[in-house]
């Protein structure tokens, strides 16, 4: 199935400049929303635009700088436009973007892409899977964009391999809901999405 505005991008992407990404976590998790991120591969080019994200701000208990900062969640604590990868229930990589000043622990979880670039890559990646199934849900993003604890830390607006740029595409209505799969402040509106695209992850009944 192929999704609208899929395939190879033919110009070049500009990479979003640091001073264009909001401080504040739920105003980023909503700009994110029809942004584009890169990895730039031994392989390839892998891209994906941003579909559905979903905010951790601060003092979020089901966040995971809630506890204040570890070696483990360090990253998470970087000023604004850094990754921030986790192992999720040992077997999935999850890709954050930080927010807020450095120091200040709080970040938006990637939780969907719609495929640009690197499309066969990413079918190689998540075992011959669909193209509308190649990085709809936070787990098969990171697999299918080649993402793991590698990219932790890395700055997303300097010159480097992962790296978030502006869409060509004029983003859609933006719809908010409740974020998915957590024990704690369930009922918080902190998950943005496209509304009507079909890389958008979750059951139906999420998407009203």
């Amino acid at each position: 199935m192929k999704g609208p505005g899929e395939g190879v991008s033919a110009a070049p992407l500009r990479r979003i400049r640091r001073t264009e990404l909001p401080v504040d976590t739920v105003e980023l998790a909503r700009y994110l929303v029809g942004k584009v991120v890169v990895h730039d591969t031994e392989g390839g080019r892998l891209s994906g635009r941003i579909v559905e994200t979903e905010a951790y701000p601060v003092g979020d208990s089901a966040g995971h700088a809630f506890r204040g900062e570890t070696r483990r969640n360090s990253s998470l604590f970087l000023r604004q436009g850094h990754a921030y990868v986790h192992l999720a229930y040992g077997s999935s990589f999850l890709l954050n973007v930080t927010s807020e000043a450095a120091g200040i622990g709080a970040g938006v979880l990637l939780r969907a892409l719609e495929p640009i670039d690197g499309i066969d890559r990413m079918q190689q990646l998540r075992g011959g899977a669909s193209r509308l199934e190649l990085a709809r849900g936070p787990g098969r993003l990171t697999q299918a964009m080649q993402i793991d604890f590698r990219q932790d830390g890395l700055d997303l607006c300097a010159a480097g391999p992962l790296w978030l740029a502006a869409s060509r595409r004029k983003t859609g209505a933006i719809a908010r809901g409740v974020r998915i799969g957590l024990t704690r402040n369930v009922d918080l509106r902190l998950r943005f999405y496209e509304r009507g695209n079909p890389y958008v992850s979750g059951p139906k009944w999420l998407l009203k």
